[in-house]
């Protein structure tokens, strides 16, 4: 593994050699930029822009831009002369818990590395007494050029060291909190609650970047010059939600059957018993159950029910006999909504008949008409 620093730990009056090399790697597909017309690479200069000219590395030093826009130069002897102690020592100021760490101040994190046989034995030291202890180390060093702070933890057999955001870079979580007050009800926690459990546990080892071997599989076509295969579009929605309660059901749901499970049966049976609970205190019925249920409740509403379709009954009765002799109107063991559309539908048929009857009458008279002139033309002739 290779080093990116070498010092020592400073514990106490103990001096604990070490190397320090990353701890992750960055998979990440890197793109170069190109000129869309060929294909020509873009490349960068260093110019300087009162030559407007290019300048090599060795002419290039630091300066500090004020606020009025002037340029202050910085030199390295003036850096060096800075009071750094840290400069190649991890100094130990603390032991603390390690919930006493905001994982917000967390960044980089590092392997050290034994750098010697000799330092075997008090690195080996420390990491026991912090085992043992249960607490991290806090520390100071120096790393590219400004004093950081960090953590040391034990991780297996090695001391690894996370760099930590110093207190007053860390932004109010204020800032960030909704500005409107939201009240959460029981049953949308308790759907929440059935939800994380029918989720359940994951193994971390188990996931990884689909995004990146999507990439990946792209170039490897490209370069192989075929085409990539279409990559399947997630079933995840649009991110808006409409309706908590049945978003919060439906993902229920949704995870119950992508774990193989019943709809009614969690993980362990609990989480199946808290989201029926939950799915029966805030159920959401569609609408067409809703017109179900409202037919239901007005035919079994009683005598009020009752009561006013009498009215209706005896008009559509009345227009009925009225339009047709001899035929009686709608039942009267209907409802009343059944009774004022069969009586439309009975007031319409006769309003038809009417019609028809009145059509075949005139037809018959103009027909009456048409012979008795024909029959004195006739005559006179």
């Amino acid at each position: 593994m290779q080093s990116i620093w070498n010092g020592a730990i400073s514990f106490g009056l103990v001096s604990i050699p070490v190397k320090l090399a990353n701890a992750t790697v960055n998979h990440a597909v890197s793109f170069r930029q190109i000129h869309t017309e060929d294909g020509g690479r873009i490349r960068y200069r260093k110019v300087c822009e009162l030559e407007e000219k290019e300048v090599p590395s060795s002419e290039i030093g630091k300066g500090f831009e004020d606020a009025d826009g002037t340029i202050v130069p910085i030199t390295e002897e003036d850096l060096a002369s800075l009071p750094l102690p840290t400069t190649r020592t991890i100094d130990i100021v603390a032991f603390v818990e390690a919930d006493r760490i905001d994982p917000l101040q967390m960044g980089n994190a590092y392997y050290l590395m034994v750098n010697g046989a000799p330092a075997a034995k008090p690195y080996a030291l420390l990491r026991e007494a912090l085992r043992r202890s249960e607490r991290v180390a806090v520390a100071k060093f120096a790393l590219r050029g400004r004093e950081r702070l960090g953590m040391l933890r034990v991780v297996d057999e090695v001391i690894a060291m996370h760099t930590l955001h110093w207190p007053d870079e860390i932004r109010s979580p204020q800032e960030a909190a909704p500005e409107t007050d939201v009240t959460v009800r029981d049953a949308e926690l308790d759907l929440a609650d059935a939800l994380m459990d029918t989720l359940g546990d994951v193994d971390l080892d188990s996931l990884h970047d689909d995004y990146r071997e999507a990439v990946e599989e792209m170039v490897t076509a490209k370069v192989e010059g075929r085409e990539p295969e279409p990559e399947k579009e997630s079933a995840k929605g649009e991110g808006t939600v409409i309706d908590l309660m049945s978003a919060l059901e439906s993902s229920v749901r949704e995870a119950r059957r992508s774990r193989g499970e019943g709809e009614g049966e969690g993980e362990d049976g609990e989480a199946g018993e808290s989201g029926d609970k939950a799915e029966k205190d805030a159920e959401v019925t569609s609408l067409s159950s809703r017109r179900k249920t409202d037919g239901r409740a007005k035919t079994g509403s009683g005598s009020e029910a009752k009561k006013k379709s009498a009215p209706a009954k005896k008009t559509a009765s009345g227009r009925s006999g009225s339009a047709k002799s001899g035929k009686s109107g709608s039942s009267s063991s209907s409802s009343s909504s059944s009774s004022s559309s069969r009586a439309k539908s009975g007031s319409s048929r006769s309003t038809a008949k009417k019609a028809a009857s009145s059509g075949t009458k005139k037809a018959a008279s103009s027909s009456g008409t048409k012979k008795k002139t024909a029959s004195s033309r006739k005559r006179s002739a």
